[in-house]
């Protein structure tokens, strides 16, 4: 589990700092003026949708691209400012993983409640319903197990993904958190409210049960 988790915490390490490793588009906002390949991503997804008129796709974020950001805004009623951001990715149907983290840590020392899904309190599936519908609007089913029944399996959890444990050591997955790089997670812990902990440590490693995506 400790080479495990090594991995992880380097992939994580990879998710979160662009100069490390390259951004996969919706994790960071495009501005005009930008040269990014996430840009030409950008363009090719609003080209989809017929707002991008260019006649090619490139690497730079100009009065096309801004023209094109604008025309969605106005037709799905967001701001129009020519700057994509979550609300042009959500409009676009990209995930954002760091749209995810954001969500996860304003509710950081809720309190725990059994079947609680708002922000006067949580459980652990009640907590990754609300947040992923509200960062992304993906609809997690309600308990544990029938979340984990969804989603693709993964080797290794990237931020965005969520992580799954045996609590009670009976073969049946009990708790579950979202991963936010770096080797920990965020949950709704029965004895601390919203919390974030390590994978590695010497309570959740051996409980750990694997980790699945859900975009």
């Amino acid at each position: 589990m400790k080479k495990l988790v090594s991995g992880m915490v380097a992939a994580g390490v990879l998710a979160l700092n662009p100069v490390a490793g390259h951004a996969a588009l919706g994790d960071e906002t495009l501005k005009p003026k930008t040269t990014d390949s996430d840009v030409q991503d950008l363009q090719a997804l609003l080209k989809d949708k017929g707002y991008f008129t260019y006649h090619k796709t490139t690497n730079y974020y100009g009065s096309y691209t801004t023209s094109a950001v604008k025309k969605l805004q106005e037709d799905k009623g967001l701001a129009v400012d020519g700057v994509a951001g979550n609300s042009v990715y959500k409009a676009l149907g990209v995930f954002s993983k760091q749209a995810i983290v954001d969500e996860a840590k304003k509710y950081t020392g809720t309190p725990y409640e059994w079947g609680g899904e708002t922000p006067d309190g949580f459980d652990c599936s009640g907590y990754l319903n609300y947040i992923f519908d509200r960062a992304e609007n993906i609809d997690l089913p309600r308990t544990v197990k029938d979340i984990h029944k969804e989603g693709k399996s993964v080797d290794s959890p990237q931020v965005g993904d969520i992580v799954f444990f045996d609590i009670n050591g009976n073969g049946e997955l009990s708790h579950a958190g979202v991963y936010v790089g770096d080797g920990k997670f965020m949950h709704a812990s029965s004895s601390k409210g919203v919390t974030t902990s390590e994978l590695d440590s010497s309570y959740w490693s051996p409980r750990y049960e694997g980790a699945k995506r859900y975009r």
